[in-house]
């Protein structure tokens, strides 16, 4: 496999192109491409590679919740099962949004599960990873449960999640209770499409919203600005800083 196609040099595009005429049997070569490219040999690679007889397949960037969410549908159905929308939703949050992985853990999870993927499936073959993302740790904080906040944060750090992880998942759990908050309340799925977030999120996040008040939420948006910075530098015990922040935030909802 060559990785950046559009980086190429001239001397190495001659040599691919004079492969890709004559192959050898049995032998695959992938070109991987982002359509783009700093010199002549990479903008023309492409087109050169299409008229030398090779396949193009051309994969979209994909930048939304949704196409994410799509993606993770269709490897499942590929890989021979089905999943559904909770098992989605907390497959993403389990793993992250490398598509590779997120291929890799569809396809291992319809194996294990019998072709049935659901959010139980999911924490069950990734309970070491899905039970203490930062997102669960987000999760169990802003809904007000302290001990169970500080359980997954403790274990996440035991198991080596980087801090700045938990801190975005604090900052992205607090940004979007305040965002749905604003909104009013109304139908997710027409929410979804004017905050640009999937259904589930918004749904999720309207509950939340139940227990915050605006001034709260405006306290907690200072907490979260705050964690993030001590836990890129600003702090000696980026660790401490978390479980204050989570603290903080737990305290902040109770009061409000």
């Amino acid at each position: 496999m060559l990785e950046s196609g559009q980086d190429i040099a001239q001397e190495l595009a001659d040599a691919v192109l004079d492969y890709a005429q004559r192959p050898e049997d049995g032998v695959v070569l992938v070109v991987v491409h982002t359509g783009g490219g700093r010199g002549k040999a990479g903008k023309a690679l492409p087109a050169a590679l299409r008229k030398a007889g090779a396949e193009i397949t051309e994969c979209a960037k994909i930048t939304k919740p949704a196409e994410r969410e799509a993606f993770v549908r269709n490897e499942v159905r590929r890989a021979g099962g089905r999943i559904d929308p909770a098992g989605v939703a907390a497959l993403i949050d389990a793993v992250g949004s490398d598509l590779r992985e997120l291929a890799s853990a569809a396809a291992q999870l319809v194996a294990d599960s019998g072709g049935t993927v659901d959010q139980q499936a999911v924490r069950r073959y990734h309970r070491g990873r899905a039970d203490v993302t930062g997102f669960a740790v987000a999760e169990r904080a802003v809904a007000g449960d302290r001990a169970a906040a500080l359980e997954s944060m403790r274990w996440a750090m035991q198991i080596g999640v980087p801090h700045v992880l938990v801190a975005d998942a604090l900052a992205d759990a607090v940004r979007t209770i305040a965002r749905v908050s604003a909104a009013g309340r109304g139908n997710p799925n027409q929410l979804a499409g004017e905050l640009g977030m999937p259904p589930w999120k918004v749904r999720k996040a309207q509950g939340q919203a139940r227990g915050w008040t605006s001034a709260g939420l405006a306290e907690a948006m200072g907490i979260v600005a705050r964690v993030n910075a001590e836990v890129k530098g600003a702090a000696a015990d980026p660790s401490y800083a978390l479980e204050r922040a989570v603290l903080d935030l737990v305290s902040v909802r109770e009061k409000n």
